[in-house]
């Protein structure tokens, strides 16, 4: 039996996914990833990848999701008809899982901060750094505010994402765009600031190595919620009427926009007050709160702001629980709340070496990496792109030509040619990137 179409409106499923898509990968994760791996380069790359990779493989999940109507496992089930293709839907639920494990940490230092404005932590004479480090260093303190952001993830995934978060979306995400023009507009007049530009927009290829083109990969896929099924989720919740093509474009320029935007508030910045791009995952949680004190009335507009990020944060946590328990939702529906609960505190529980990664386990190393940068690395950089080019295979490879294009041009006026351009772009394109990327990587080109 298919889900049922849960988006009341275009716009609805648009700024929803968007909002699933953006979280902390636009605003948190690509500004101190470009800027500790080059800046301009990075964002180049990185837009590359998402027109010419991300982007056909989003509209490959949104496919699956949407010609099928049930959770990631059940769809590629049936979309094959051979149990051996589930395991993408089980890798991405398990992705998922994880992913959420440190992603929940970082929505718990947004808690954390939105706590520290409200509760006047946050003064123009305080040392940001010292803040921040104390904060995430604090094994009582994050562990609170990460289980605070599992418990409203899973209060609102277990009675279902119900229109009340379409309507929200509608409201607040245009409200954190404005938030941030008005900060980037701020940050570009700050004295030095072109410095901050020209390391965002004029691209050093001497700084390009092997991993420069990996983590804009990985990237492109952690800030389009790709290869962990959250999209075919998303999408199965769809009818025939929803222009896809038009909906993934809309959702990857947002995107984009965000990304740009978070650029033009941070790296100005970063130059201006003296800090390094390369400070690390910590430049948000640093950089934002001076800026904001530049500003009158900056420690409500920085507590309005953080409230902002926690809702996107929290539209990005919905979507990877969701995911995470579909399949034994579908199997068990009236046990949907007992289900979130037990998976958002297994959840908690998996996230808490994340959490202590930057205090009483940050010497606790494998293969050089701590927990919290070991899962970013294996998720990003690993399993979103090989569950990807999964996708990719199955789509533009082992379906019919025919049967994909007719369904994609369901609820699409654009001409027939833009199926077919797109299939053959998942058919050569991505899935050369990918594996281009990855050769490099491991020394083999």
């Amino acid at each position: 039996m298919s889900a049922p179409s849960n988006w009341t409106s275009k716009i609805g499923f648009i700024l929803s996914a968007a909002g699933s898509a953006i979280g902390l990968g636009a605003i948190w994760k690509f500004p101190y990833t470009a800027g500790t791996n080059g800046g301009a380069v990075f964002f180049l790359i990185f837009l590359l990848f998402t027109v010419l990779v991300g982007l056909p493989v989003l509209l490959a999940e949104f496919f699956i999701g949407r010609k099928t109507g049930k959770n990631p496992i059940n769809a590629l089930k049936e979309i094959v008809q051979h149990p051996a293709w589930a395991w993408i839907g089980r890798m991405g639920m398990a992705a998922c899982f994880v992913l959420l494990s440190f992603y929940s940490v970082v929505g718990g230092w947004v808690f954390a901060y939105v706590w520290h404005a409200i509760s006047g932590a946050i003064t123009p004479s305080i040392d940001f750094g010292a803040l921040f480090g104390s904060t995430i260093s604090n094994p009582t303190l994050v562990l609170i505010f990460q289980a605070a952001f599992m418990f409203v993830t899973v209060w609102v995934v277990q009675n279902g994402v119900s229109s009340g978060i379409e309507r929200a979306n509608k409201y607040l995400m245009p409200l954190l765009f404005i938030m941030f023009l008005l900060l980037a507009a701020r940050s570009l007049t700050l004295p030095n600031a072109m410095e901050g530009v020209k390391f965002l927009l004029k691209p050093d290829f001497s700084a390009v190595t092997p991993v420069t083109w990996l983590t804009a990969l990985g990237q492109a896929f952690f800030a389009l919620s790709l290869g962990v099924s959250t999209m075919m989720t998303y999408a199965s919740y769809l009818d025939n009427k929803q222009d896809l093509f038009r909906s993934a474009n809309s959702i990857m320029w947002l995107n984009m926009l965000v990304s740009l935007l978070a650029g033009l508030v941070i790296f100005p910045a970063v130059f201006a007050f003296g800090f390094k791009p390369d400070s690390g995952p910590g430049l948000i949680f640093i950089v934002l709160p001076a800026v904001f004190q530049k500003m009158p009335f900056g420690t409500l507009l920085f507590a309005i702001f953080m409230i902002l990020v926690a809702f996107a944060t929290l539209t990005s946590a919905f979507s990877m629980l969701e995911t995470a328990i579909a399949y034994f939702v579908q199997k068990q529906p009236s046990s949907r709340r007992r289900i979130s609960w037990v998976a958002g505190v297994a959840i908690f529980i998996v996230g808490i070496p994340s959490a202590l990664s930057f205090g009483v386990l940050g010497e606790f190393k494998i293969i050089g990496k701590t927990v919290f940068d070991l899962w970013d690395y294996l998720i990003t950089s690993w399993i979103m792109p090989l569950s990807s080019l999964a996708v990719c295979a199955l789509v533009a490879w082992v379906l019919k030509r025919d049967d994909v294009i007719a369904h994609m041009r369901e609820g699409s006026d654009l001409p027939p040619v833009v199926a077919v351009v797109w299939r053959n772009m998942l058919r050569y394109v991505a899935p050369v990137a990918i594996l281009l990327v990855f050769a490099n990587t491991l020394g083999w080109i």
